[in-house]
């Protein structure tokens, strides 16, 4: 991260938020929000910022219903900057996202297995736009 980066940690549990924010507490550039990913757009807004360049994600999304997952996917759509490189990175043990089509909004995937992480995991890149050519900073 460069001086200017802001990153953004959600977490739902108290406790393990609490870790991160001592663990952070002397990088400003570092929020630590105790917080749903789904009030992403509110804390953007909160925070006076305008779209993420990327946001990267762990969330079990296997185990949230159907609409659920449309709902968050398409607020984490929504908070990515209007820009080629912009994308939603997640890792997961199911490539479901991808296959049954959940993330059919994101005009542009690519994704990957790992077989050197343990366990094994999908790390699949959702872009805000369907332009590769790269319009903004990196």
């Amino acid at each position: 991260m460069n001086p200017e980066s802001r990153l953004l940690l959600f977490e739902l549990d108290p406790e393990l938020a609490g870790h991160l924010q001592e663990q952070f507490h002397d990088d400003p550039r570092v929020t630590v929000l105790n917080a749903n990913a789904l009030d992403l757009p509110d804390a953007l807004l909160r925070l006076g910022i305008g779209g993420c360049d990327y946001i990267i994600s762990g969330i079990p999304f296997s185990i949230l219903k159907a609409n659920q997952k449309r709902e968050l996917l398409q607020r984490v759509h929504d908070a990515l900057a209007p820009a080629d490189h912009a994308a939603f990175v997640i890792y997961q043990v199911t490539n479901e996202l991808r296959a049954l089509g959940h993330c059919d909004h994101f005009p542009r995937s690519e994704s990957e297995y790992c077989l050197r992480n343990i366990p094994p995991m999908y790390v699949t890149k959702f872009y805000r736009t369907a332009n590769g050519s790269g319009n903004g900073k990196h």
